[in-house]
């Protein structure tokens, strides 16, 4: 089990549940699941401690690029690795992630072993 705290945030209820069960299989027991960007702000300011999120792009509220321009323009959040995980899988949408901040980008769907490299390399 590893001790970093987790914060997930996809507007998909299905994705969600893929997401933590693929999280546990990897060996994460601290997780935080939110819908929308919004409530991932709130959930990263009420949580504390959040060592790494995952975030999906297309969602309603605040998207994932709103979000992550937030997170990386904060003071206490910047720091925090990010990863993209979206079906957005163009060249152009990768290099707009990167360039927003994003530590890694994963194309759905994907299994347990990818999301345990691109995390690897994301907190390395």
């Amino acid at each position: 089990m590893t001790d970093k705290k987790v914060l997930f945030v996809d507007d998909s209820p299905t994705m969600r549940r893929i997401i933590q069960n693929s999280l546990e299989e990897i060996g994460f027991d601290d997780i935080v699941g939110a819908e929308h960007g919004v409530e991932a702000m709130t959930k990263l300011k009420d949580e504390g401690d959040i060592e790494l999120i995952l975030t999906d792009w297309n969602m309603p509220e605040m998207d994932g690029e709103e979000f992550v321009k937030e997170v990386k323009d904060s003071d206490t959040f910047s720091d925090i690795p990010i990863l993209m995980i979206t079906t957005r899988g163009m060249k152009d949408d990768v290099i707009t992630a990167v360039k927003m901040g994003v530590d890694g980008y994963i194309v759905k769907p994907f299994d347990a072993e990818t999301l345990q490299s691109k995390i690897n390399k994301a907190i390395s």
